[in-house]
């Protein structure tokens, strides 16, 4: 049974509750004296508070996907491991497994669409990483045999997984059901984890002597999706999005890199690069590197391409919302920018399941097919 399955979060539920209930019943006759008595009561409470922290646990997980797998939660991801075969197809991305979507006829590629497991190698930065590609129904049609797709990376936050962004934030099912409803034009989806060099947060910068993010999310990650997919390589075929961590990288490589990314959207971002113990010392004493790591300093100072972008935030439960407004501010031609402002939404799946489904048909509409 998975870490997320409904079946381990009832079963934690049900002995939660009732080592509840024996800890009542049984408390009269542990009550008496002697150390028996006392390691009974020690070992009945110990037993009963880890079950209700687990179920909590669990719970939790279950609602915003921290952990996607019980090895991701013991830090035993194998994904790395994947040995990449560069003898046939696409020399930088091999596909390793196949999985339907979660829709109505899923299970057929035309009507559904399906998902690629991939290992991308990256010819650069030589940077090697596990993703998930998302090819619409319409990829598999007849009528489309000649056509070639719009696309877009889209990054989950640090230090999800790449799975969150299927099971979590449904990024497949919701451009599924917004390309069948008219709403946007069908679109390829490269969904990974911004955390290319595991277990460190690079923030998706080329680190000095380190490794080079950027590049491979800039430069490899295109280039090897366009060789093994029928997706454009021209700037207008490209779009760049994500949640957190996600959504800075979106933001930052969109406008670095105009020439790559025609849009680029962020839900829930913040500005700058993080430095903490999880990124380590990115930058190495370079300036110039940290100062174009600040989105906000970059719209000041660097010349702004044709590019698009978007921002979400909150009027309750984001701290972004005054770099939010800044940053809209500081966006000139020819670049442009939009908005979504919530209500009230913290930094949480159930904010970005309110954000993505318009993220997604405001992406549609900025990229072009072939």
């Amino acid at each position: 049974m998975g870490l997320t399955s409904t079946k381990v979060l009832v079963l934690a539920v049900v002995a939660a509750v009732v080592l509840f209930l024996a800890t009542v019943l049984l408390w009269p006759r542990l009550a008496r004296g002697g150390w028996r008595s006392v390691v009974g009561r020690v070992g009945l409470l110990l037993v009963t508070q880890v079950t209700l922290f687990a179920a909590v646990g669990l719970a939790a997980n279950r609602s915003f996907l921290f952990y996607g797998s019980w090895a991701d939660l013991f830090g035993q991801e194998q994904d790395m491991g994947v040995v990449v075969d560069h003898g046939s197809g696409s020399k930088d991305l091999r596909v390793v497994g196949k999985q339907a979507v979660d829709v109505p006829g899923g299970g057929r590629p035309e009507v559904g669409g399906q998902i690629q497991k991939v290992v991308v190698a990256g010819e650069r930065s030589k940077i090697v990483s596990p993703a998930y590609v998302y090819l619409p129904p319409e990829y598999f049609r007849k009528e489309y045999a000649g056509r070639t797709f719009p696309a877009s990376v889209v990054l989950t936050g640090y230090p999800g997984t790449a799975e969150n962004l299927i099971k979590g934030l449904k990024y497949p099912r919701t451009a599924y059901e917004q390309a069948k409803q008219g709403r946007m034009q069908p679109m390829v989806l490269v969904m990974l984890r911004p955390t290319v060099a595991p277990p460190r947060d690079t923030e998706c910068v080329d680190v000095p002597g380190g490794p080079q993010t950027e590049t491979f999310f800039a430069e490899d990650l295109p280039k090897a999706v366009s060789e093994a997919y029928r997706v454009g390589t021209e700037p207008r075929n490209w779009g760049f999005m994500g949640n957190s961590t996600g959504a800075y990288c979106a933001l930052k490589i969109a406008l670095h890199r105009p020439d790559r990314f025609a849009a680029g959207a962020g839900f829930s971002a913040y500005y700058r690069a993080a430095e903490d113990v999880t990124t380590g010392d990115l930058f190495r004493g370079d300036d110039r590197l940290r100062k174009r790591s600040d989105l906000l300093w970059s719209l000041d100072h660097l010349p702004q391409g044709r590019s698009s972008f978007l921002v979400t935030t909150s009027l309750k439960g984001e701290d972004n919302l005054k770099g939010t407004r800044e940053f809209v501010r500081k966006v000139r031609s020819p670049a442009e920018v939009s908005s979504i402002t919530l209500e009230s939404g913290g930094h949480n799946f159930n904010t970005w399941n309110r954000e993505i489904p318009p993220g997604l048909v405001w992406m549609g509409g900025k990229l072009s097919a072939g």
